[in-house]
């Protein structure tokens, strides 16, 4: 048995992708540029036991005002991934336990998870080892299905918009890179609009920095009114999942780019052999107006849940009561880590 906090050029952690099934967001190129924007360090946790493995990555942040450091998912829907099945509950108990040591070891006091809805469900067991809390749905589009049970499955209205946006003359290119830098001024302009965290303004040079890092695994769609870009969505393509990142459109009344953009988007995908595109759900997990608008474009549904895991009860508790004294340090299901 090995169980080890790994930086993104070990080995083991190439050695670990290329045996579980896995996404964008596992890969040590995306979470050393996401942890340049969360100012954390990149890593993963490995586990190792007769042949299986559990890999989780994570960004490690310093606490402010701290000897002590806490880990969190990178941006997206990590999750840890493992080649064993969820109801193996001795593996993964031990997994876990061994995931608290070496967190525990390294002094980090508490690990927040955002769980992938696509692949392996959760085992049950990591509700043992901490909590385990579902929030709302995310939402899929079925890629191998026709076009045309694609288009029936889509609402009324957002074919009614699609259809406008086209007779409109509005149209999508892919991977023009050289109009990333206009795409970027149309995303920052709604991120300032819906008030936005800073973190979400994601610049030209980490999207282009990204870009150089995983190649032909992440595309840039823009919707142009004439020459004009209204419009974009970046996204990945992995191992036959399709998965949105960052998307923007420019507001106006009777314009119907973001539309057009997921539908030109999935028939892209698609004739590239893609099996399935993930929009993600609601705002912070939650089924809202932005889920209820993702909704409109396919029936698929996939629970969403977070891992919450505390690797040191006693040095979390006295975080707790220094820095919010009023809070249950064992309630763990609502905002976590609380002392943040």
């Amino acid at each position: 048995m090995t169980a080890s906090l790994l930086e993104p050029a070990a080995r083991e952690w190439k050695e670990a992708l290329g045996h579980v099934d896995h996404d964008m967001y596992h890969v040590p190129d995306y979470v050393v540029l996401d942890a340049r924007l969360y100012g954390g360090t990149p890593a993963a946790f490995h586990f190792e036991q007769n042949g299986r493995r559990v890999l989780l990555p994570l960004i490690v942040r310093e606490i402010p005002g701290s000897e002590l450091r806490d880990a969190l998912s990178p941006y997206g829907y990590p999750g840890p991934v493992s080649d064993a099945v969820p109801g193996d509950l001795t593996f993964w108990r031990t997994a876990c336990a061994a995931l608290k040591e070496t967190m525990r070891e390294a002094g980090i006091v508490s690990v927040f998870v955002r769980m992938h809805p696509l692949l392996n469900p959760p085992s049950p067991v990591l509700g043992e080892a901490g909590a385990l809390v579902r929030h709302g749905e995310t939402v899929s589009m079925d890629l191998t299905v026709s076009v045309d049970e694609m288009w029936q499955q889509t609402r009324s209205d957002h074919r009614n918009h699609i259809n406008r946006a086209k007779r409109a003359g509005t149209r999508v290119v892919f991977d023009d890179w050289g109009r990333l830098a206009e795409w970027v001024e149309v995303y920052h302009d709604n991120m300032r609009r819906v008030g936005a965290a800073d973190y979400y303004f994601f610049t030209h040079e980490h999207l282009a920095a990204l870009h150089d890092a995983v190649g032909d695994h992440m595309h840039l769609a823009v919707a142009l009114e004439g020459d004009e870009v209204v419009g974009g969505n970046t996204f990945f393509e992995y191992d036959g999942i399709a998965t949105g990142y960052v998307s923007s459109t420019r507001r106006a009344r009777g314009r119907y780019a973001d539309e057009l953009l997921y539908d030109s988007v999935r028939r892209w995908c698609k004739d590239r052999g893609a099996k399935v595109f993930h929009l993600g759900g609601g705002k912070g997990g939650v089924n809202d107006s932005l889920f209820s608008y993702k909704a409109g474009f396919s029936p698929s549904r996939h629970p969403f849940h977070t891992w919450r895991v505390v690797t040191d009860p006693a040095a979390y508790a006295e975080l707790m009561l220094n820095r919010r004294p009023e809070a249950d340090p064992t309630d763990l299901t609502g905002t976590f880590p609380s002392y943040r």
